[in-house]
């Protein structure tokens, strides 16, 4: 049960059918990003301007690149952990995994966290990837039980039947493709559950101190936002100069929701402003958020 302290407004909860849209990453070499997303993921190129891009499989942008030359590699500080991109289907998913070992692509693990299946690998500049494929709602397990359940191996040679069972040419990613969750490295558990919980509306799937995690979704999803302390309680921000998160964006039904969301953050002391595509604001670790309207 959240409780309200003196003075603060009413509590607000995020509007259900809230999704997520591109994130936007600082590269050092926007060539070199483009080449890692297009050829091992399959991502298509849907627009460049100068040190600028933009990619996805078709549809709305699902990563946009901002190149700045000089940007570095920041280590143990505050910021992302991985983005989660969705696909559709689990021969999307096997398909990927061809890819990556047909590249000789490093990978970080396989897991399935019975909700979804993932497969985690860094980028070209070290950004971490979930690629992610959800099994139907009707099959997850109740939320209270999964962390008790513990993660389980993926199987890869079962993933990869799907390709021996439906023997179509992979076109590269699927359009149907989506930014499902974003996982951020804060260094306070408490302060950031508080921001997402009561400030942002979400609700707070789990709390779990003492693995130093805490997930929050809105519309009964698994998660939207995933957040940890596995770089230290006294992890510092980026610097300005950091390669990797600009910010990730919450896309809401329409402006008279991100009005509603920003007055209430605003009525919480957190700074917003306004930006081409809608609102930004950060978490208290310092990670951005653009707050958007859906078409």
């Amino acid at each position: 049960m959240n409780t309200q302290t003196h003075g603060e407004p009413a509590s607000l909860r995020m509007h259900p059918a809230m999704r997520l849209g591109y994130v936007h990453y600082t590269t050092a070499s926007l060539e070199r990003q483009i080449a890692f997303y297009r050829d091992v993921l399959g991502f298509a190129v849907h627009w460049r301007a100068g040190g600028a891009a933009g990619l996805g499989a078709g549809g709305e942008d699902l990563l946009r690149l901002t190149e700045v030359p000089q940007a570095r590699r920041a280590h143990r500080t505050t910021g992302l952990y991985h983005t989660a991109f969705l696909v559709p289907t689990r021969w999307e998913l096997a398909h990927l995994l061809r890819q990556i070992a047909a590249t000789s692509t490093r990978i970080q693990g396989m897991v399935d966290h019975h909700t979804h299946l993932a497969i985690y690998l860094p980028d070209a500049e070290g950004n971490g990837i979930e690629l992610a494929w959800d099994y139907p709602r009707e099959q997850w397990p109740d939320m209270r039980k999964v962390f008790e359940m513990g993660n389980a191996s993926l199987d890869a040679q079962a993933l990869l039947g799907e390709i021996r069972q439906d023997t179509r040419p992979w076109q590269g990613l699927d359009r149907r493709t989506q930014v499902g969750h974003v996982h951020l490295h804060v260094n306070n558990l408490e302060t950031a559950a508080a921001f997402y919980r009561d400030t942002l509306g979400l609700d707070q799937i789990f709390m779990y101190p003492h693995f130093g995690a805490a997930f929050f979704s809105a519309g009964g999803y698994h998660h939207h936002v995933g957040t940890n302390v596995w770089n230290g309680a006294s992890a510092p921000r980026p610097p300005q100069d950091a390669v990797g998160l600009r910010w990730y964006t919450i896309v809401l039904p329409d402006s008279a929701q991100v009005a509603r969301l920003r007055q209430h953050a605003e009525a919480r002391g957190v700074t917003t402003a306004d930006v081409d595509g809608g609102v930004l604001l950060r978490d208290p670790a310092g990670s951005g958020i653009l707050l958007t309207a859906g078409s």
